[in-house]
């Protein structure tokens, strides 16, 4: 280790210093090139020993394997709807206070639901527990109910 705790990456040879928490293992730095050569060598490394070489070879592993591409074709085709901006939380409509909640359980999801922001959706699934989207969605409406009652109190 160099003197001042720096250490130089395997791949780019620039002295970095390696997080506390594994600098006594920790060979490449945290740019995305080193990263992926360490992602590679790591592989390398795994798939060299005897145990691991195979792993995902086999007519059983090739059965699974086509069973799921048979199951979701045009995988690899899809793209995902990347957002640079975030999009409004939630549309402004109104809803009556005492409406009940819980009568959306049929639906799936309600149509403002697909524009939502992920991190909305994981935030009320890891606070409540649910994993359902008929679940998050009947929580999500208790929610914008609360919040309408609240705005309603507070412009009284």
């Amino acid at each position: 280790m160099h003197p001042e705790g720096r250490r130089k990456c395997c791949q780019c040879k620039e002295f970095f210093i390696p997080d506390p928490r594994n600098r006594y293992h920790q060979r490449y730095c945290g740019q995305p090139v080193c990263r992926r050569a360490s992602k590679a060598a790591s592989q390398r490394k795994w798939e060299s020993r005897p145990e691991n070489r195979d792993c995902y070879r086999g007519p059983e592993k090739a059965t699974k394997v086509r069973a799921w591409q048979a199951a979701n074709p045009g995988y690899w085709k899809r793209r995902r709807n990347k957002q640079t901006v975030l999009p409004d939380v939630l549309p402004a409509q109104p809803t009556p206070v005492e409406r009940d909640p819980v009568q959306d359980e049929g639906t799936v999801l309600p149509e403002f639901w697909h524009g939502q922001p992920p991190i909305l959706i994981g935030f009320i699934a890891q606070m409540t527990g649910c994993v359902l989207p008929e679940d998050i969605a009947v929580v999500a409406n208790r929610f914008i109910a609360r919040g309408q009652a609240l705005m309603g109190r507070t412009q009284s």
